[in-house]
């Protein structure tokens, strides 16, 4: 596997090794020693969770807060998307800034999003089957939501936010100047 450095310290592109033929392909996803070789040795995945979405769907801007906060490991295995890391850590050089990468059926990308970082991605694709580890158990008391249209962060979204279908929860998320204040 190739592991990137994006803008953000922590923040890795992960490029798995794919062995194709006439049958499909193979690739290894996850490597336990590769991982903690070249992005944290501290890092210890509890929990493997799944979604499926329709195109404009978008999911985030979501963190958990203090010490239920999650790392995370995602990938898409079907469809595409837009996926999305903003750095929301106390006193960070880059603290309101965001990653975002084309996760993808077709690249196999994979992102590594750590602890104190707000998440999110919209659906490129007709249907996007979306996967990610997190190292931390899932806490509903400490979940928050970071507004996907903080003007702020200000994210650049592929599609139009008229075209997006998002829940009740991530139309009301904070903004980056109330996350600051946690």
């Amino acid at each position: 596997m190739n592991y990137l450095k994006t803008a953000i310290d922590g923040v890795y592109i992960i490029e798995p090794k794919r062995f194709g033929d006439l049958r499909g392909y193979f690739m290894e996803t996850f490597k336990l020693d590769e991982f903690h070789a070249n992005v944290d040795p501290n890092v210890n995945f509890v929990q493997s969770n799944e979604s499926m979405s329709t195109r404009g769907v978008l999911r985030g801007l979501h963190f958990q807060k203090g010490e239920f906060s999650q790392a995370k490991l995602v990938r898409v295995s079907q469809g595409a998307v837009l996926d999305v890391a903003v750095d929301i850590r106390k006193g960070s050089p880059t603290f309101g800034k965001y990653v975002a990468v084309e996760l993808s059926q077709e690249n196999g990308r994979q992102l590594f999003i750590p602890r104190h970082f707000a998440h999110g991605f919209v659906v490129l694709s007709d249907k996007a089957q979306f996967q990610y580890m997190v190292d931390n158990i899932y806490a509903p008391q400490s979940e928050a939501t970071l507004r996907f249209d903080d003007p702020d962060v200000a994210v650049a979204w592929p599609i139009p936010a008229s075209a997006m279908l998002l829940s009740d929860k991530d139309l009301v998320g904070m903004s980056l100047a109330d996350v600051a204040k946690l």
